[in-house]
């Protein structure tokens, strides 16, 4: 599945360092190690960003920001035992004893060997990654919370036309949590930072994506591309990357082309960046919306996640289909 990659070397080759944040108020200049030589902030490293923290605050948790201690922890074991693998049907994910019911249906594609979809809450216990709204739900307008309803039953049910039918994941083209933007998924949650004068490098291990980001390089291009077009700059000791020329959409469910992307990287601790991003798509969203996720600092290394286009595994799910022989849900074409 996956080949070690000498990549987790290079993340020795800058220090770890402090700058503020102002998601957490903190306005003090810090100086030194905490700085690149060219006195620019130091967000460099390699980092995890798994969490058992959802993206959206569930149903349940409505109006609700944080958890209590007990909560928390209460929480978190309701979901290491909800997701657990181990404990659906390995044959047809149906309910048996000793199993839980998977509620999509389906036989499983990995036990729970392979899955690294962290085990805990962010430490600050949210409930939801989204920071604004303040509902922590995604302000999807009602035409594509439908559209997208209806899109994830046909890939359920296996439907594909066309291997555009399927999404960009399981064409091996963009990873659903290496971004841009990035988000937490079921595994390879890891990430290195490379900064060097006019250029940041980020390598993300799904899907071994990695985007080299100009620093004050001038306006965007117009060519588009599956990452889109990035421009970076340092602003009151954060790191902010611009992205927009989308070819067709991110890899996040929702966005179209016209997406404008902002990300912001800020140093916290030794240990810590914050990792914030801003999504404006006037398409499908009722308004901007802004996901904030600690980025934690790990020994690594980054591995190769061995997915490329074209490979056997899209062949298998295109002859399944045909198998299958199912037919879109109407109204989603």
């Amino acid at each position: 599945m996956m080949l070690k990659s000498g990549l987790g070397a290079a993340s020795t080759i800058v220090a770890l360092s402090l700058i503020a944040s102002p998601l957490h108020a903190q306005t003090t200049k810090l100086t030194g190690v905490n700085r690149t030589p060219e006195d620019l902030p130091d967000i460099s490293g390699v980092f995890t960003f798994r969490t058992l923290t959802p993206l959206q605050r569930p149903e349940a948790l409505e109006g609700q920001d944080r958890l209590t201690e007990e909560e928390a922890a209460a929480f978190e074991a309701s979901e290491r035992t909800r997701l657990n693998r181990d404990l659906f049907d390995p044959e047809s994910g149906a309910p048996s004893a000793g199993y839980q019911s998977r509620a999509e249906g389906g036989v499983l594609s990995y036990n729970e060997f392979w899955y690294e979809r962290g085990i805990e809450l962010t430490s600050d216990k949210r409930t939801s990654l989204v920071v604004d709204p303040p509902d922590g739900r995604i302000p999807y307008t009602t035409e594509f919370a439908e559209e997208n309803r209806l899109r994830r039953l046909n890939l359920r049910n296996g439907f594909a036309d066309h291997y555009t039918d399927r999404s960009l994941g399981d064409r091996c083209l963009m990873g659903s949590n290496s971004g841009p933007p990035m988000r937490p998924g079921s595994y390879n949650n890891n990430v290195m930072v490379l900064q060097t004068p006019g250029y940041v490098a980020i390598v993300n291990e799904h899907i071994h994506n990695t985007r080299i980001i100009p620093i004050e390089s001038g306006p965007h291009g117009n060519i588009r591309q599956w990452v889109g077009d990035s421009r970076g700059r340092y602003e009151n000791d954060a790191l902010i990357i611009e992205t927009r020329n989308f070819r067709q959409a991110t890899n996040f469910t929702g966005s179209s082309a016209e997406t404008t992307l902002i990300e912001r990287f800020t140093r916290l601790d030794p240990d810590t960046v914050m990792y914030d991003f801003t999504i404006e798509d006037p398409n499908n969203y009722t308004r901007p919306w802004t996901v904030a996720i600690p980025f934690r600092r790990t020994d690594g290394p980054i591995y190769e996640y061995a997915c490329h286009e074209g490979n056997y595994g899209l062949t298998g799910i295109m002859a399944g289909a045909r198998r299958l022989n199912t037919q879109p849900v109407e109204g989603s074409r």
